[in-house]
């Protein structure tokens, strides 16, 4: 499976090329709180500056209602990219008005722009393809050639994603090449054992990567919330802890089909259980199959693994050769229950062949964390793009640049 490339663009020198990045970073206090994201693109940036193009960086970030809000400006993304670039970076107020025309004609070869957040217009993001295809032409208005290097948003039909890559010569950056060729990595042609740890809340935003990783994983480690369903589908009480009730046939189903294929599906042996959810919550260590024993009883939220399932999940980590992990173990926005997700990053820095942070919420755990993306072998921009990736779904950012 194949993307066009750079350089099937051809000489770029004085041409306008427009750069569709993943710039979705947290902001505090007017400034960028995590660069991951801006340093991931870096590569792109240079080699087409270095090509002499003139660049004109556009993206997303948060959630506005298809018009201009202050708090979601993308200003303080553009002064960081500068100062990653060590270069002049402009910014246009607007996005495809006439801040962006002045802010693109003013490029000389080589230099950078950054328009205003895609999501203050309404086009971006509409259901319907003919006004989003109406902005995407706006927006071609302002470059002779697109490059997509936004992975974390090419499961999304929009139309700097979509319709743009149609209206303009159009190429994956190499952030996407990279990231594709990683995914593929892991679903076609992975060293063994290969071990995939899964956390987070849900087992519903899990069920398809969980299915289709059935038949090629050796081992499948279950963390976060979702393992309160994995044990309640065997038949555990588990207090008052995130249970999807509706998924619990769903689970017995895998556990099935995981003994019947040969792949060891590792659930939890102990539990940190709280009071209440909250960062100085009341908590105990209880074994998996006695949650409401505890001070709490049947009240008791359970919000990490255990010490016991910490060190057992880091030690199937380490010796694994290839190793996905998507999702916290546990909430380790508090201090006193992120022991979990740290043992497994810890771990997944001492893998020997490819261990990958799968995007989204464990991206931003490592690095709250302490831990710098270099510690590992790949640290995902998408996080929802990473496992449609993996659920064998076809990307529509990723089809409109030729992949089969």
């Amino acid at each position: 499976m194949s993307l066009r490339s750079l350089a099937s663009l051809g000489d770029l020198a004085g041409r306008r090329v427009i750069v569709r990045c993943d710039l979705n970073v947290p902001l505090k206090d007017g400034a960028v709180a995590d660069d991951g994201r801006i340093r991931a693109s870096l590569p792109t940036l240079r080699a087409l500056t270095g090509a002499g193009a003139r660049v004109v960086v556009v993206s997303h970030l948060g959630r506005p209602e298809g018009a201009p809000d202050e708090r979601y400006s993308l200003r303080p993304v553009a002064t960081r990219l500068g100062e990653l670039l060590e270069a002049p970076v402009a910014f246009a107020a607007d996005t495809v008005g006439g801040a962006a025309a002045q802010a693109v004609a003013g490029l000389a070869d080589g230099q950078v722009a950054v328009l205003e957040n895609l999501r203050f217009n309404p086009g971006e993001t509409a259901k319907d393809q003919a006004e989003r295809a109406a902005f995407a032409e706006q927006l071609a208005e302002l470059g002779d050639a697109l490059v997509s290097d936004g992975f974390g948003v090419v499961h999304r039909k929009q139309a700097s994603v979509y319709e743009l890559a149609q209206a303009l010569p159009s190429a994956a950056g190499l952030l996407i090449e990279a990231e594709t060729d990683i995914l593929e990595r892991l679903t076609e042609r992975p060293e063994r054992p290969y071990t995939v740890v899964l956390g987070g809340s849900k087992v519903s935003d899990k069920l398809g990567v969980i299915a289709h990783l059935l038949p090629r994983v050796d081992r499948l480690l279950i963390g976060g919330g979702m393992l309160f369903t994995f044990l309640a589908a065997q038949g555990y009480k588990v207090g008052a802890s995130l249970l999807e009730a509706d998924q619990l046939d769903t689970v017995r189903g895998y556990l099935a089909e995981a003994a019947e294929r040969g792949v060891e599906i590792v659930l939890p042996t102990d539990v940190i259980v709280a009071e209440r959810f909250a960062a100085d919550a009341p908590h105990t260590v209880q074994s998996a199959d006695g949650i409401e024993g505890g001070p709490a009883g049947a009240s008791g939220i359970g919000l990490d693994i255990g010490p016991e399932t910490a060190a057992r999940f880091a030690e199937l980590v380490a010796a694994s050769t290839t190793v996905f992990w998507n999702g916290p173990m546990g909430v380790f926005e508090f201090p006193a229950f992120a022991g979990g997700t740290r043992a497994v990053a810890e771990a997944l820095t001492r893998v020997s062949g490819l261990g990958v942070v799968g995007g989204g919420d464990s991206a931003a755990a490592v690095r709250a964390l302490g831990f710098s993306d270099d510690d590992f072998g790949h640290v995902s921009t998408g996080g929802g793009a990473s496992l449609e990736f993996l659920e064998g779904k076809t990307l529509p950012g990723l089809e409109v640049l030729g992949w089969q």
